[in-house]
């Protein structure tokens, strides 16, 4: 989900259904945009055809990650309730080959575009006939250019950038390994970064089971501090990998999003979409 400051509300996806969905205090939950992430622009063979993950650039353009066209957007046409939205492509594949499914996505003041490409928009993932890269990676799109950040993660998911933009964490959505990992992208990287190793943020695959959920979308606080959808609901870090406290929802949980004044926390799962008050401590 992301808060809309023009909107005054959160827009939020669903994944199957091809919509994106609006709520506000006044209004409630509605239909908002339709068709989001699949308008026949490619060739999908799954059920989560789509947006998944959704951003508002520096200029107040919504991005948008399209599983069932495989490529990262942009909307065109008015921000507002539409059954007719229009996209611009942004990017659509890597080395020549279409991306799996483009999973979430955040966008750098400069404008660079941080995205993940896990195969689940494909029916049969990594065995799809349709699944051209023999990877799912994790990219930066800047000026034009598609860099590869990593290949090495089994199901990149949700991503987010440190408030200096020095820092970008990625979930690994994978049971088996479900691990936060962390890049450093201060400085001029794209010649090393796919050789260096992977460091681990954190690690939860012992709560794998034993919780619901697994490491997913995440939102960093002003204050630092890293909530991130994961086994028993939002974990909530500190820049240096402390675990704070979880806010336990007992569902399996997506995503989350702060409104413009950091006032509620957002989260999204199935079937729900809730909100819990935070307190500043500022």
């Amino acid at each position: 989900p992301v808060w809309s400051n023009e909107l005054n509300g959160l827009l939020f996806s669903d994944v199957p259904q091809n919509k994106i969905y609006f709520w506000n205090e006044k209004d409630g939950v509605t239909e908002f945009i339709s068709p989001s992430g699949y308008t026949g622009v490619s060739i999908t063979s799954g059920r989560e055809i789509g947006s998944n993950g959704l951003t508002f650039d520096s200029n107040g353009n919504l991005l948008l990650a399209q599983h069932g066209d495989r490529r990262v957007s942009m909307l065109t046409s008015k921000l507002k309730k539409d059954s007719s939205p229009k996209y611009k492509s942004i990017v659509d594949s890597y080395n020549g080959k279409r991306f799996n499914s483009p999973n979430d996505l955040i966008a750098s003041k400069n404008g660079d575009i941080y995205f993940t490409d896990p195969p689940y928009g494909l029916k049969k993932q990594d065995n799809d006939p349709l699944k051209d890269l023999d990877f799912n990676g994790v990219y930066k799109y800047s000026n034009g250019k598609i860099s590869l950040i990593s290949k090495e993660l089994t199901r990149p998911n949700g991503l987010a950038l440190s408030n200096d933009e020095s820092l970008l964490y990625v979930a690994n959505s994978d049971p088996k390994k479900a691990v936060w990992y962390v890049f450093d992208i201060s400085n001029t990287y794209e010649e090393l970064i796919e050789t260096s190793p992977l460091v681990i943020f954190k690690d939860v695959t012992n709560l794998v089971g034993k919780k619901r959920g697994l490491p997913d979308g995440m939102k960093i606080h002003s204050s630092g501090n890293i909530f991130a959808t994961g086994p028993g609901g939002v974990l909530i870090f500190s820049p240096s990998g402390k675990h704070l406290g979880t806010i336990q929802t007992e569902v399996s949980t997506s995503n989350c999003a702060f409104d413009s004044d950091e006032n509620y926390l957002y989260m999204t799962s199935d079937n729900y979409l809730t909100r819990i008050k935070l307190i500043n401590n500022d």
